[in-house]
């Protein structure tokens, strides 16, 4: 039977999906980006992983106290798996340049600069429906198998993340009086479904204890219809007294290599108080210090190279002795006589 190099292809992704679900570490990119959730998943242990992406930003408030901002910015993330695989340290943050131009009778500007979050933490992953599972294996001989619905998918991962905001005090981004650090925790989930789709969910609860705590749900749909290609739609809604929105964006994602990822997405709202536009561009890049814990137990490649080479090696020896015209030189060679 032939099988077509797409369904090979296929077949090689969920072989490699079916390993990677053991551990945190995979073996191309995992990036956040081009979206504002946060994956379930940690980078893997000794991956230090840059995600950037500038964005241009416009807002119109048509309403009473009216205003347009018109600016730019860049959001960023370093990401790092320290000591277990579950774990992940991070800092991330948005940092916007823009001006404030107020519909009055008398024109009025504001040029603003400052980070409009920045955040440092910590997330681990607590529960894992794919790990030590047999029954979620590829089957390599029926592609159709491989794309049924599985009803454990409904069951998600599910992380946890705790950290800390740090605003300044003359931060125009925030509420009056926000200065310096506050807590923030969250809730991530995430499904992998058959077929390239994989569904997350962040709750967040930002900027605990100030006049600016806010309550943000993120939802993200992603699906991969190539290795390299991947397009997503998202919804993001924020709640609070200084603040609310719902944000929608939409874009897609393609795997330069296994530790570059380039991304682009626009966001908006259907609100006029004020209306936002964003669009934005952006990359991710991975150092790959990592080391999979069981190579060191005589599991690697090259471990398996070498037993296979003293395997080799016995047979040839046995072969050899076993031989008659090998034991007629051996006799020949050992002479008692002289």
């Amino acid at each position: 039977m032939t099988i077509s190099p797409n369904k090979q292809i296929f077949f090689l992704l969920l072989s490699l999906m079916s390993i990677n679900a053991f551990c945190q570490y995979t073996d191309v990119i995992n990036s956040n980006r081009p979206g504002a959730s946060r994956s379930a998943f940690s980078v893997g242990t000794n991956v230090l992983q840059f995600e950037a992406g500038p964005f241009l930003i416009k807002e119109d408030r048509t309403p009473a106290a009216a205003y347009e901002v018109s600016g730019y910015g860049v959001d960023f993330a370093v990401r790092y798996g320290l000591l277990l695989e579950p774990l992940e340290i991070n800092i991330e943050g948005t940092y916007q340049n823009d001006t404030k131009s107020f519909k009055t009778s008398i024109p009025n500007e504001e040029d603003r600069a400052n980070f409009k979050h920045l955040a440092f933490g910590a997330k681990y992953l607590v529960y894992d429906p794919y790990k030590n599972t047999e029954e979620d294996k590829p089957n390599l001989y029926s592609w159709k198998a491989n794309r049924q619905f599985k009803w454990k998918s409904l069951i998600p991962a599910v992380s946890v993340y705790l950290g800390a905001n740090y605003d300044t005090k003359t931060n125009p981004y925030t509420a009056p009086g926000i200065e310096g650090f506050s807590p923030k925790v969250m809730l991530a989930t995430q499904h992998n479904f058959s077929g390239g789709w994989v569904f997350v969910m962040n709750f967040i609860k930002d900027r605990i204890g100030t006049d600016q705590s806010d309550f943000q749900y993120i939802l993200t749909l992603t699906h991969a219809f190539s290795p390299q290609w991947v397009i997503f739609g998202e919804t993001q809604g924020i709640k609070s007294d200084f603040y609310a929105d719902n944000l929608f964006r939409f874009g897609g994602a393609y795997l330069w290599g296994k530790n570059f990822q380039l991304d682009t997405a626009v966001t908006f709202n259907t609100k006029d108080t004020p209306s936002v536009f964003s669009v934005n561009l952006g990359a991710s890049y991975r150092l790959d210090f990592h080391k999979d814990k069981e190579l060191d137990n005589g599991t690697s490649a090259k471990d398996e190279g070498k037993r296979r080479k003293n395997r080799r090696g016995r047979k040839k020896k046995s072969s050899a002795t076993e031989n008659p015209v090998n034991d007629k030189r051996q006799k020949k060679d050992i002479n008692f006589d002289d």
